[in-house]
């Protein structure tokens, strides 16, 4: 199948776009190198420099004629959204809204294409629903984001909710736990393993947000590439959790990352960052029900792989 990818340079998306690829689908890229990698493109996919709230990405669409769209590219970092809402806003919703209606207009003058337009979009499990009494948390949950950032992907998710019931769109929403894995940029925002591992490999003093007692569910990368391709081979429309339902503490992580590394550094707590919550943890029972998917690797396992990549 012909496959676009946006952010495709990025961290989750570049380990997706590899695995397309090695299925024997033609991937096009698409991502404006503001924090995704050259080093992280897989040089048999073709790709465009771009950003995607810039209308000439309606020419990459029409030329390309994709089967399936993964939107992957994103402002991800909660801070800057809190600060500064606007271009966050402006990235999010109209960059979103731009893929959407151009994949619309392409499946539209093509009604005889043999497989059906889908689009997979990265949300997230975190910042959609607030900080929640109920842990493990489903999606049946009331979502109330608490940043703009949260906002934003509720708010894509609403509209790809009226592209399938307008024009018969069909989407999964991956609402993401907290991903980590080799090519996650220790220098951004929300990757606190990235920086703690490469922090402590470089023999510097990492920095724990807050008290270090707010927990997080994280899934290592191939778990969530393979929740990707699973909705893509899935005849469902509809919103999925991707987590592992296991709290862990910021604290946890300092410890078992000091201890992998064989460090010595103790903790030392900064301010805590503003908007962040305080407990996320996601139910991933109707993934595993109706897109066979469930997380394979454990923290213990995902961790040494990671600390192995930033050690090369």
């Amino acid at each position: 199948m012909q496959i676009l990818i946006s952010g495709g340079a990025g961290f989750i998306a570049s380990h997706l776009t590899d695995k397309l690829i090695e299925q024997g689908h033609q991937v096009v890229v698409i991502d404006n190198l503001s924090t995704g990698r050259k080093e992280n493109l897989n040089l048999k996919a073709k790709f465009y420099k771009i950003d995607i709230c810039d209308s000439k990405i309606s020419q990459i669409f029409q030329e390309e004629k994709p089967d399936i769209v993964f939107h992957f590219a994103a402002q991800i970092d909660v801070r800057k959204s809190v600060k500064d809402p606007i271009p966050d806003a402006k990235i999010n919703i109209l960059g979103s809204l731009n893929i959407l209606q151009n994949f619309i207009s392409i499946n539209q003058l093509n009604q005889h294409k043999s497989a059906a337009p889908k689009i997979i979009f990265a949300s997230s499990g975190g910042a959609i629903y607030g900080d929640t009494d109920v842990i493990p948390t489903p999606e049946t949950h009331l979502e109330n984001p608490e940043s703009p950032y949260g906002i934003t992907k509720l708010t894509v998710e609403k509209y790809l909710n009226f592209y399938k019931k307008t024009f018969g769109l069909d989407y999964i929403v991956l609402r993401l736990a907290n991903i980590y894995g080799p090519r996650q940029n220790s220098k951004g925002e929300g990757g606190v393993i990235a920086i703690f591992c490469d922090k402590m490999l470089k023999d510097e003093q990492p920095t724990i947000n807050g008290d270090g007692e707010q927990v997080r569910d994280f899934v290592y990368v191939d778990d969530a590439v393979r929740s990707a391709l699973l909705g893509m081979e899935s005849e469902k429309s509809g919103v999925y959790n991707i987590g592992t339902g296991k709290e862990t503490s910021i604290n946890e992580i300092f410890r078992r990352i000091k201890e992998l590394t064989n460090s010595n550094y103790k903790e030392v707590y900064g301010p805590a960052k503003q908007g962040e919550q305080k407990r996320s943890c996601l139910d991933y029972s109707k993934a595993k029900k109706e897109l066979n998917w469930q997380p394979k690797y454990n923290l213990e396992e995902g961790l040494k792989e990671t600390i192995e990549w930033f050690k090369q």
